[in-house]
């Protein structure tokens, strides 16, 4: 039962807790079908993203910036999947689908801080690679150990902080009417349309947020790729564009994985968005993203593939002499 405390004289009650409707109309078979389903992907997903961490971490063949960058965005990927699907695949064997109104509050700001922290991540990787293709013989010097740090730190701290302003634009108000969010996590553009108030102002604040979120990376990652591009076309040996191409189209797929499903989840209006667009999508930049980055990196890159076999031939190799 939902639990309410009373606000006023006149009636008007406060939410408390809100119901992540999530899955919960669907047949017991479909959810039993979901839940192995996700719990399959989330276990790779949490596999391939710790590998990488793993390798980039103690393979001294990838000291390289990009894959510095890779381990930090294999560890976004670990936060941002950890907050949303633990919580759906209990839901999906529960009948409790309440979430108080402080964990509502929690999750959305980690969704928020550590989703923008990885949009801006993108960018710093594709500024990455443009240095790397486009002045190799400087690319030491401008992206040294130090600038690496400062650009991860960076991507960390305005996520933070963006998260903090988020979260107060979407919980400004007292919740009073219908407490049940169409969706399998707490998504602010749904719980925003649940307050008291006039949502609008908050909607229009989020929007231009997403507008700056969003568009200032890709302003960044468009222009790289444009110069990177026209670095490639002026090559002449078509076996060196075809390699150069091979480092970027990794970067490239994971940038359009994750931009399109959240462009369309926070700057779309709402009048457009229903539970059967919202769910497809979500579910797209909260586990089939973070799932599949350290698949695509791993498959398209040669040197993550030789460090990925000596990290397993090394795990092997133990457990052989330990038996």
């Amino acid at each position: 039962m939902v639990k309410l405390q009373r606000v006023n004289q006149q009636n008007t009650s406060a939410v408390t807790e809100f119901v992540l409707v999530g899955f919960e109309q669907s047949s017991p078979s479909t959810r039993a079908l979901l839940f192995t389903l996700f719990l399959a992907l989330y276990s790779l997903a949490m596999a391939m993203n710790g590998l990488i961490i793993f390798i980039t971490w103690t393979d001294p063949r990838l000291n390289s910036p990009m894959y510095f960058f890779l381990g930090h965005l294999s560890f976004l990927d670990i936060c941002f999947i950890t907050t949303t699907i633990p919580q759906m695949l209990i839901h999906l064997v529960t009948k409790n689908h309440t979430v108080s109104f402080a964990s509502c509050l929690t999750q959305m700001y980690l969704v928020f801080g550590v989703g923008v922290a990885e949009c801006i991540l993108l960018a710093f990787m594709a500024y990455d690679r443009y240095v790397a293709i486009c002045h190799p013989l400087n690319y030491a010097q401008i992206v040294s150990r130090q600038m690496c740090v400062r650009l991860v730190l960076t991507s960390w701290i305005f996520g933070m902080v963006n998260g903090i302003l988020l979260d107060y634009m979407t919980f400004q108000g007292p919740f009073c009417r219908e407490n049940h969010i169409e969706n399998f996590f707490c998504e602010a553009p749904i719980v925003i349309a649940l307050s008291c108030g006039d949502p609008q102002f908050s909607l229009k604040v989020i929007f231009l947020d997403a507008i700056v979120v969003l568009l200032s990376p890709m302003v960044l990652i468009v222009t790289s790729y444009a110069r990177i591009l026209a670095s490639i076309l002026s090559r002449a040996s078509s076996s060196g564009r075809g390699k150069t191409f091979s480092t970027c189209a990794s970067h490239l797929t994971v940038v359009i994985f994750f931009y399109t499903s959240a462009m369309f989840s926070y700057m779309n209006p709402r009048s457009t968005h229903g539970p059967d667009k919202d769910k497809p999508f979500s579910l797209l930049y909260t586990i089939i993203t973070p799932m599949c980055n350290p698949i695509i990196y791993s498959f398209r890159n040669k040197e993550m593939k030789g460090a990925m076999g000596r990290a397993l031939g090394r795990g092997n190799l133990a457990q052989a002499e330990s038996i």
